[in-house]
């Protein structure tokens, strides 16, 4: 009796020596069926989670609406963050479509991604867009700190280990976490070393941009599937494609406005009676420079060309003035003061700032050179002696801080609430 021969259920290919067959219940599957299957499958998949997370499509308008109850000012760096997003999602969708073959005509062009790089004074705001854009996003989006990265070999992270956060974001899903946004912070602290005598090895400077530029680049980087370090064995890794990922970076770069304004201003260098003087006054503001940097300025700076490259949107963010650290500090959702009159509610005392004490606290953060960042400081200093003795004093319905209070010059009015008599004032040492 002849052996019945076995043939593919799918495309009737006759088994052989080269096409092994797999055997079901009621028929066989070739290996390059299987293989067919596979990419069906995953094309599925990319499309559902696609569908998932592009179920709103945010209009850069309605992106900065966002941006604005969260962060005051910055209308400049929230336009080009807005448009960034948005056209993030676009290219997710055309990506979508191409892979579905349609719009033959429009799918021949490859959209390519343009990094953002954020450039302003300490506690302006940039780490608070990237964590507030975290929330309007429908995509992974994770912040990494370029500061705790070192060159591949050497003690510190890797750059692969921003993916793996990604990774982590997006669940594992490697499909969902390669349409991700990564927002690296401190980039600044990455610039070159000044050359050295003894040719040390700049592994935390110039070392970092090198590693990063494939990454940021896009090209498919191998990262650890658990999370720890490479062992360049090959073993526990995925491929990860960077190309439809998003990178934003933001640094602080002290003294970055020096190079602008030379720039800008190169020095005179006439001497004599008839020489013309440079007067101080003429000297662009911090805003202005910030406004007219250049990639040759980042390059005088410390950053690589290669690396300058790789963002070419860059989004300066304003220093912050008075009337600027006030708005942060009582109109956002977040606001210091709400959030420490709610601390108050919680024990049923209302807590009030008069407008002098307001100005007072936004100069001293001015004063210091830490933005808004340094506003919960001053405020924990001023608040911290009523904090403590406010839970344990009864009938105690409203404190008052004034500006003498900030100054350290006076005392936290407390208004006590007597049900038998008038309420009466108080007085609390306080202030620094």
């Amino acid at each position: 009796m002849a052996k019945e021969s076995k043939h593919c259920s799918f495309c009737g290919i006759a088994a052989s020596a080269s096409v092994p067959m797999i055997a079901g219940t009621e028929g066989y599957i070739c290996e390059a069926c299987v293989q067919l299957a596979s990419q069906v499958v995953s094309s599925w998949g990319k499309k559902k989670e696609l569908n998932e997370m592009q179920t709103t499509l945010p209009k850069p308008l309605e992106i900065k609406a966002i941006l604005d109850q969260y962060v005051i000012g910055q209308n400049l760096a929230k336009e080009i963050l807005s448009v960034a997003v948005y056209n993030h999602y676009k290219r997710l969708k055309h990506e979508s479509s191409k892979a579905d073959g349609l719009g033959e005509a429009d799918t021949n062009v490859e959209i390519g991604k343009s990094n953002v790089l954020l450039i302003g004074p300490s506690g302006t705001g940039k780490t608070l867009l990237a964590s507030t854009l975290a929330k309007i996003v429908g995509v992974p989006f994770t912040v990494a700190d370029a500061t705790t990265l070192t060159q591949a070999g050497y003690v510190g992270d890797d750059v692969e280990n921003i993916l793996v956060r990604l990774l982590d974001v997006a669940d594992g899903q490697i499909s969902k976490a390669e349409w991700g946004i990564v927002y690296i912070d401190e980039v600044d602290k990455i610039a070159r070393s000044p050359e050295q005598a003894f040719g040390t090895r700049d592994v935390s400077g110039e070392g970092v941009q090198q590693a990063l530029l494939r990454l940021v680049e896009g090209s498919h980087v191998k990262v650890p599937a658990k999370g720890r370090r490479k062992d360049h064995s090959g073993s526990d890794t995925v491929t990860v494609d960077t190309r439809n990922i998003l990178f934003i970076a933001g640094g602080a770069f002290p003294g970055l406005e020096k190079h602008v304004e030379k720039r800008l201003m190169p020095p005179k260098t006439a001497i004599g009676f008839h020489a013309e003087v440079s007067n101080p006054d003429d000297k662009p503001s911090l805003e202005a420079m910030l406004n007219a940097t250049q990639p040759d300025d980042l390059k005088r700076f410390g950053l690589i060309p290669e690396f300058i490259g790789r963002f070419p949107v860059l989004a300066p963010l304003e220093p912050l003035d008075v009337d600027a650290l006030i708005q942060v500090l009582t109109e956002p959702k977040n606001a210091l003061v709400k959030q420490y009159q709610q601390l108050f509610a919680f024990d049923e005392v209302e807590l009030e700032f008069t407008q002098d004490a307001l100005v007072e606290i936004a100069e001293k953060a001015i004063a210091r050179n830490t933005g808004a960042r340094g506003l919960r400081s001053i405020m924990e200093t001023v608040l911290r002696r009523t904090m403590f003795d406010v839970p344990s004093k009864e009938n105690v319905s409203r404190c008052i801080v004034t500006a003498e209070v900030v100054k350290g010059e006076g005392e936290i009015q407390l208004v006590e609430c007597d049900t038998r008599e008038e309420p009466k004032l108080q007085r609390l040492s306080g202030g620094e």
